[in-house]
């Protein structure tokens, strides 16, 4: 699902901790010329989202994103355009296995950076193309490999597997309640894993899938295996693109940040709206001035929050408001998707004319041509 907003855990433990995202694969399955991973969903593309969602996370200090020689100057470009922070690109191999072993080689060898980056305690290994992850799944992989050496995420099977014979007929089946899906996150002391990958032998490295195999095969660590959740799936048809678009469309209408002026009066409306929606919608609420560049703003901007509610003091009127719509425009958020922009004034003078709701009027008009749906609400009290 949609990442909620901002990482609150303290993380495992304070572990150093890393994630390594292989994302050089061509989208054969998936068809056309754009690899799964560059596609775009509501306007972003697929990649970005999984960046994001470790971005999140706090207590991931980097990210290292694995692309094919020919992607790399795309994948600068989208970190670049999307913000994206603590983000390393490496040069991927010909196999899966190939390109995670370049990555893992970032912290121990200078042949992939300039400079070696930070050796983790633990790091995750994560495919770019399961943009729906979330912390808890992580962390619970990441507190399972401190212990275990290596932890990863399964599934139950949801078809039978079977075994065909020489001559096409059916050999044998499994029993399916015994087997489980191998799924993604995965995560791993990093010393186990880079044993693994420096010991195996060029067959694994080009006919392998699995880096769980790889630690019990090699360092003799016995994974631990953690039930994942449905969200886990990987983006691999077509129609994997429509399903992925159609969740990212209701998490945006499951969330809202709340805007409100630094006075402490405002700013209390701010927290009480908070805690009367937060039972029913994701919801942050900030206190802020608008007219300054605030990078708490930006970052929600960067996540992709579609929906606001401002509110201010009666006289600002639009000001406030006004000074939203020109950051939406100057982010970077695709508005493929209507932006909802509640704005409320708190009034104890009584006094609005005609004038000012003319003003609003013509406003809202100015900015739904932009795909900005503009609602103002005038609250008076006494």
């Amino acid at each position: 699902m949609e990442p909620s907003s901002g990482s609150r855990a303290a993380g495992p433990a304070v572990t150093p901790v890393a994630a390594v995202l292989p994302a050089g694969g061509s989208g054969e399955r998936l068809g056309g010329a754009t690899p799964k991973q560059f596609c775009a969903v509501q306007g972003r593309p697929l990649v970005s989202y999984t960046v994001r969602a470790m971005e999140r996370i706090s207590w991931i200090s980097n990210i290292i994103v694995v692309v094919s020689p020919e992607n790399i100057e795309t994948m600068k470009s989208i970190t670049e355009k999307y913000g994206h922070r603590r983000v390393t690109i490496v040069r991927g191999g010909i196999t899966r296995h190939r390109s995670i072993f370049n990555g893992l080689k970032v912290f121990a060898e200078n042949e992939f950076s300039n400079h070696l980056l930070q050796k983790p305690e633990v790091v995750i290994i994560h495919d770019a193309v399961r943009p729906f992850v979330e912390e808890d799944i992580l962390s619970k992989v990441v507190m399972a490999a401190k212990e275990h050496g290596a932890a990863g995420a399964i599934r139950p099977l949801v078809s039978t597997v079977i075994a065909s014979a020489a001559d096409g007929c059916l050999d044998h089946s499994l029993e399916r309640a015994k087997y489980r899906a191998s799924e993604m996150p995965q995560a791993f002391l990093f010393d186990i894993i880079y044993e693994a990958y420096q010991q195996c032998t060029d067959y694994d490295l080009d006919y392998g899938t699995e880096c769980l195999h790889l630690a019990l095969k090699y360092c003799k660590t016995n994974a631990k295996l953690v039930e994942g959740t449905a969200d886990l799936w990987k983006v691999t048809y077509k129609r994997d693109l429509y399903a992925a678009e159609s969740i990212i469309k209701d998490n945006l209408s499951q969330q809202v940040c709340v805007i409100t002026d630094v006075k402490q009066a405002i700013a209390q409306v701010g927290f009480l709206l908070h805690e009367s929606l937060k039972s029913q919608i994701k919801v942050e609420a900030i206190s802020t001035s608008l007219s300054k560049n605030d990078s708490h703003l930006q970052n929600i901007f960067s996540r992709q929050c579609y929906n606001f509610v401002c509110v201010n003091d009666r006289k600002y009127v639009l000001q406030e408001s006004q000074q939203l719509v020109d950051m939406l425009e100057k982010s970077n958020i695709p508005l493929l998707y209507p932006v909802v922009l509640i704005s409320v004034h708190l009034d104890i003078s009584f006094s609005i004319g005609m004038e000012e709701l003319t003003t609003i009027k013509k406003f809202a008009r100015e900015v739904k041509k932009k795909n900005i749906l503009v609602y103002a609400l005038l609250i008076q009290y006494k």
